[in-house]
């Protein structure tokens, strides 16, 4: 068990606790990337429900992701710039799709 008023947890604890991913930038951008689905409706919530397309909270965070890209130009690692081009691509063409159908 932990001591009293330490956010740090014990082995125990640790064990018990789900492993996530190094914190980077680019699961970063990925886990930015994610909510984009979940906002067009292709991936789960984090309730695991299937929700309706919310076109305009995918546009923005599209939005936040292409202007992350252009702040950080110059900055980033080949794989780096290649995941974020990638990403950018695929989503705003998995945007058009949704929205042509809207």
């Amino acid at each position: 068990m932990s001591d009293q008023g330490s956010s740090v947890p014990d082995d125990s604890e640790k064990e018990s606790s789900t492993e996530l991913p190094a914190v980077d930038f680019s699961t970063f951008m990925l886990s930015l990337g994610h909510s984009v689905l979940v906002h067009l409706g292709q991936a789960p919530s984090i309730d695991g429900q299937q929700t309706e397309p919310h076109l305009d909270l995918a546009r923005q965070t599209i939005d936040l992701l292409a202007l992350l890209q252009e702040k950080t130009k110059g900055n980033l690692s080949g794989e780096e710039e290649r995941i974020v081009e990638q990403l950018l691509y695929d989503l705003r063409l998995r945007y058009t799709e949704v929205a042509s159908k809207a």
